[in-house]
Formats: C-alpha cells, sequence, structure tokens
C-alpha cells in the first residue's frame, strides 16, 4: 500500500513517520536508521557542545544515509543561544529542520530564502495558527500524553489535533501517545498527515545513547509511570515516574521557582538518567505511551511492525 499524505510529498518520505528532537538522544545513528527506513530522522542540535560538532554529526549521517533528514533546534525559554548552529544547518543545506520548546519566529526568518522545510511544534490551536502565519510548512501538535515539554492546557492528542487540523492550511502532524501502527491510523482518522514519535524511538538498538536503565524503565513502566513535572514554572513536561521526579514534584508544590528547582530539571539531571544510567540522581522524559512498549526492537523492524499493522486496519476498513 501507498502511504502517500502532505507530509510524505513534502518532506521527501516515504512513510508518514517523524523521529522527534529526543534532547542528549536523537544523533546519527538513530536519524540514519529512521530516514532508510522510510520516515524521517533529525539530529538533536542544541545538545551538542558547539556549531562544529553539529556540522561533524551532519556530516556522518550523511555518510550512513543519503536519505531526507532533519536536525532539531529546542529554543526553550533557558536554553543558550542558536544562532551559530542555524548557520551549520544552512551551510550544510540540510533539507528539514524542526523548531521546539520556543518561539520559532527568529529561526523561521533566518532560514527564509532557503530550500529549507520548515516544522514547528505547537501545543495549541493558536500557536500552530502563529506557526502558518510565520511561515511554517507544518506543524507537529503534541497532545498532554505526550514526553517532553508539552502545552498548559492538559489537552490529549484526540482533541486537539482535529481541532488544528481545521484551523490551518499547512499539513498537521499528530504527536503525543503514538506508538505503533494503531496510533498511525488514529493519527490520519484524526486529520493529521503524519506522526511524530519520541518515547518509543528511544527503545530502539539504534538510540545507542539511551542507557539500557532508561530502555528497561521504559519497557517495564505502564500508562500511570509517568509524571508532569515544571507545571509550577510554566513549562509543563512529562517524564518517567521515579524517585526525582517524585521529589520535584514535592518542591512545586510550594512554588519555590525556577532557582531553587533549577539542578533538579537541568539538562545533567537528565543526562545522569538517560545517558549514565544512574536511576537515583536524574530523570528521563517519556510519554504514557511508555505503557504500550515491551521490548527494544530495531528501527527497521518497528516501522514493518507499524506499517503492518496500519496495513492490516486498513484492510479491515476496505472490506
Amino acid at each position: 500500500m501507498k502511504w502517500n499524505t502532505r507530509v510524505t510529498e513534502l518532506l521527501g518520505i516515504t512513510y508518514p513517520i517523524i523521529q522527534g528532537g529526543l534532547a542528549h538522544l536523537a544523533y546519527a545513528e538513530l536519524a540514519a536508521a529512521v530516514s532508510k527506513a522510510g520516515g524521517l530522522g533529525q539530529i538533536t542540535a542544541m545538545s551538542l557542545d558547539d556549531p562544529n560538532e553539529l556540522r561533524d554529526e551532519i556530516r556522518r549521517l550523511r555518510l550512513m544515509t543519503d536519505k531526507p533528514f532533519g536536525v532539531n533546534f529546542a529554543i526553550g525559554q533557558h536554553g543558550r543561544p542558536f544562532e551559530e548552529m542555524v548557520e551549520v544547518a544552512i551551510d550544510e543545506q540540510v533539507p528539514v529542520i524542526s523548531v521546539t520548546g520556543g518561539n520559532p519566529k527568529p529561526v523561521l526568518e533566518m532560514v527564509e530564502g532557503h530550500n529549507i522545510k520548515k516544522l514547528v511544534l505547537v501545543a495549541a490551536r493558536r500557536q500552530a495558527e502563529k506557526a502558518e502565519e510565520l511561515g511554517a510548512d507544518a506543524v507537529m501538535v503534541v497532545g498532554n500524553e505526550g514526553g517532553g515539554h508539552l502545552g498548559r492546557d492538559d489537552i490529549g492528542t484526540f482533541v486537539l489535533t482535529p481541532k488544528v487540523v481545521d484551523s490551518v492550511s499547512i499539513p498537521v502532524i499528530a504527536s503525543g501517545g503514538i506508538g505503533d501502527g494503531r496510533g498511525l491510523i488514529a493519527a490520519l482518522s484524526l486529520g493529521a498527515e503524519g506522526i511524530e514519535m519520541g518515547t518509543r524511538f528511544i527503545a530502539t538498538k539504534e538510540c545507542i545513547h539511551a542507557h539500557p536503565v532508561y530502555k528497561d524503565a521504559l519497557i517495564h513502566a505502564d500508562e500511570k509511570d509517568t509524571v508532569v513535572i515544571k507545571k509550577s514554572i510554566g513549562a509543563p513536561a512529562r517524564a518517567l515516574r521515579n524517585d526525582w521526579t517524585e521529589n520535584i514534584v514535592r518542591l512545586e508544590e510550594g512554588q519555590p521557582g525556577f532557582e531553587v528547582l533549577k539542578s533538579y530539571i537541568s539538562g545533567t539531571a537528565n543526562k545522569r538518567y538517560a545517558i549514565d544510567g544512574q536511576e537515583l540522581e536524574g530523570f528521563g522524559w517519556a510519554g504514557q505511551i511508555t505503557g504500550q512498549i515491551e521490548d527494544i526492537p530495531s528501527v527497521d523492524e518497528l516501522f514493518s511492525r507499524i506499517i503492518t499493522k496500519a496495513e492490516e486496519i486498513r484492510m479491515q476498513w476496505a472490506t
């Protein structure tokens, strides 16, 4: 079966499946595997130390595949300057960029006039409309089920996706709570023209930077084993429930402010858990889809499962 949508046509991919930016985890090996499997793999730019590292990572990926790929720019409230990183993406003529975690306008303005497709992650209808006004080629809509940073309104993917589809003319990509072929079909039924998956790609063989402790936790967690942190500072984000994140939630009850929380919610704390496997000294991002993760396949095997299941459902509907 063919899986042509405006998203596959826009990005030059076979299947409308996009790998999330995955801070500290999304590098050449994972991105190349996703792109080779027919989706859009991405490198996480702002987790790298400097522009030269990003340039090297892009070139490493291109040695692994000639398929389209993206570079993600997570420009959060407390992030560092991103301009030099964007310049590298322009210099290297990357085919796609995505912008998450902040106002996309500066990045979109920098790449204007270049042959780069622009994706923007949004968590609300108004954000999607604004992204379209600013020149985004497509929006990725994350519902409250998702891992990592979310919207402030606690709206789920099933409600938010069709609302955004009805509000913009550019393609919509659904994200949050999606990890298999059923999720792909559900998203398309809601009017989306593709899906973005983050948590599910962590639990794959090619996500080599994720520590086995992290992957094992994703396998054994159920849909109740995540928690939203950072709500008290207006930047809600979903992570695996453990002693570290439970402590953050307790601290937030007193509205302590960013300075008090800083060391608990930092990228360093995230890396201690996600990369070093120090489960008592940090946290790992995860969406509620972790309740459906039962193993660690290769990316190619994961794609095969997703498409096979989705095609089974399409055939059932056709009869």
